[in-house]
C-alpha cells in the first residue's frame, strides 16, 4: 500500500557518563533499514541485546514473508481458492487483528491488497490514465471479507483463487513491537526500535528524560517542523511524495486505495502516535485512503492515538490531543 520515507523521523539521543549509555546498530532487515538502540551498562551488554532483537526480527520475517516460498504466508497464498492452511497461533492472531483493522478503517487498510494487479507504475513510464475497466478489475480479488479464519483449527483460507495477503503495511511495525517486547522481557530498561520509520520506544534516555523525535516537513527535508516527546509508545510516519506520476497536470501517488484501485490524493505524509507500532503502521496507511477530513475525524475517535498530517499544499494538520505535546520550531 505504501512505502515509508525513513528519513522523516529524527531521534534525539543523549549519552551520559552516569553509568548506563545507549548503544545503537543499523542493519538491513525485512528489506528495510532498521536501527536498534538499547540502554545498557556496557558495550558488550548492549551488543548482546541488539543481537537478540535482530534474531527476533529475522524470525518474524520468516513467518510473514510472502517472498519466501516456504513461509506460512506463502502457503496461504498458494492455496487461495483451494484449501484452508493450518498456521501457527502467532500468524493466525496477526491476520485476525489485520481483519479487525480492516473493519475498523472501513477497508482503508487491507492485507489482501497484495492481490491487486499492479497496473500503476511510478517509474516515469506511465503517461496516460489506465483504462477504467483495468482499474476496476485490479481490485476484484481484494477484500478482507474473503479471508476466512477458523479459530478452532487455526486455519486461514482465501476464498478467491489468485487472492494474496501481504504485510507490507503492518509487518515492520509488528516486528518492531515484538523486538521491543523481547528486550523488555530480558531486562532492557529503555530503547528504540526504528524500522525505517516504524518507531517504538520504551523507558527513558540515560539522563532520565523522555526520548524525543522530530518530524521533518516532506516538502523541505532539511527542516523539522515539530518535536515530540515519545514516552513508551510508537510513532510511524509514511509518505508518498517521492513516488508519483503526473497525468494531464494531476499528480497521482503510489499509495493506492484498495477499494477503488486509484491512487490516494491530498495527503503526502502522515505520522501516527499509538501504543503499538503495528497499530500506528496500519493507521498511517489508512489516513492516505481516508483523506484529511475523514482521517482526522477517525483518529480523534481513538483513545491513545494521535496524528500529524501534511497535505500536498504543505498545510499541517494535527489531531486534537497532540496539540498539548507539540514543540514547534
Amino acid at each position: 500500500m505504501r512505502n515509508h520515507f525513513f528519513t522523516t523521523i529524527l531521534v534525539l539521543f543523549i549519552v551520559t557518563s552516569y553509568g548506563q549509555q545507549h548503544y545503537s546498530k543499523s542493519v538491513l532487515l525485512m528489506g528495510s533499514d532498521f536501527k536498534i538502540t538499547v540502554v545498557a551498562n556496557s558495550k558488550q551488554e548492549g551488543e548482546k541485546y541488539i543481537n537478540l532483537a535482530i534474531a527476533e526480527i529475522e524470525r518474524i520475517e520468516q513467518l510473514i514473508s510472502s517472498w519466501d516460498p516456504n513461509s506460512q504466508t506463502s502457503l496461504i497464498n498458494k492455496n487461495a481458492g483451494i484449501n484452508p492452511v493450518v498456521v501457527n497461533q502467532e500468524l493466525f492472531d496477526l491476520i485476525q487483528r489485520s481483519k479487525k483493522l480492516s473493519e475498523l478503517t472501513g477497508g482503508a487498510f487491507d492485507v489482501s491488497f497484495a492481490s491487486m494487479d499492479k497496473i500503476w507504475k511510478f517509474d516515469g513510464s506511465v503517461t496516460t490514465m489506465p483504462p477504467a475497466n483495468e482499474v476496476k478489475a485490479s481490485v476484484e480479488k481484494v477484500g478482507h471479507d474473503n479471508i476466512v479464519m477458523n479459530p478452532e483449527a487455526t486455519t486461514v483460507f482465501l476464498r478467491k483463487k489468485g487472492m494474496k495477503i501481504g504485510f507490507g503495511a503492518i509487518g515492520k511495525g509488528y516486528a518492531a513491537d515484538k523486538a521491543k517486547e523481547l528486550l523488555i522481557a530480558k531486562g532492557v530498561t529503555a530503547g528504540i526500535i526504528n524500522a525505517s520509520g516504524d518507531l517504538t520506544t520504551w523507558g527513558n534516555k540515560p539522563d532520565g528524560k523522555p526520548w524525543v523525535v522530530g518530524i521533518k516537513n516532506p516538502l523541505n527535508k532539511n527542516k523539522v517542523f515539530a518535536w515530540f516527546p515519545v514516552d513508551n509508545r510508537a510513532i510511524v510516519t509514511s509518505g508518498n511524495y517521492e513516488k508519483y506520476v503526473v497525468i494531464n497536470g494531476t499528480r497521482y501517488t503510489h499509495i493506492i486505495n484498495p477499494k477503488t484501485g486509484y491512487p490516494s490524493q491530498g495527503v503526502i505524509s502522515a505520522s501516527v502516535f499509538a501504543p503499538k507500532a503495528e497499530l500506528a503502521d496500519a493507521l498511517a496507511t489508512s489516513i492516505f485512503v481516508l483523506g484529511i477530513e475523514r482521517g482526522l475525524y477517525f483518529i480523534n475517535q481513538l483513545n491513545g492515538v494521535d496524528c500529524v498530517i501534511v497535505t500536498d499544499t504543505g498545510k499541517i494538520h494535527y489531531s486534537n490531543n497532540i496539540q498539548n505535546e507539540i514543540q514547534e520550531n
